[in-house]
């Protein structure tokens, strides 16, 4: 998947993360940055991590791909940035040391090495 292509999939993340369904015959409401007003905290009370293994394009391909993913990432709402973490791993390195290991990239801090586990933060 191409960079602009995986960018745009953390921005349709975020519009999961914000949707409010419409009710029919009633109007849709404004968009909220609360949490606790969303249909979706309803049945999920935790959105999941996202996590993005980069492969198949070489070390170039897959640091293209790391800086489309950051600058998407740093495009998000304060509330989807705070609340859902966004990691990034090379397959290479998944493969050497284990999904385990501080192998992965916050997508807003990608010079840190975490665990896919760690809290997110800003």
């Amino acid at each position: 998947m191409g960079p602009e292509r995986l960018a745009a999939k953390i921005r349709a993340y975020e519009r999961l993360f914000t949707y409010v369904p419409v009710t029919a015959g009633r109007a849709r409401a404004p968009m909220r940055e609360t949490l606790a007003e969303e249909d979706w905290w309803r049945r999920y009370p935790i959105f999941p991590r996202l996590l993005f293994v980069l492969d198949g394009t070489g070390p170039t391909g897959v640091a293209n791909r790391l800086t489309a993913l950051t600058a998407s990432a740093r495009l998000t709402g304060p509330v989807f940035r705070a609340s859902v973490p966004i990691y990034t791993a090379s397959l290479t390195d998944l493969l050497h040391d284990g999904p385990s290991a501080p192998v992965w990239q916050p997508a807003t801090t990608p010079q840190q090495r975490v665990r896919w586990t760690d809290s997110q933060s800003d």
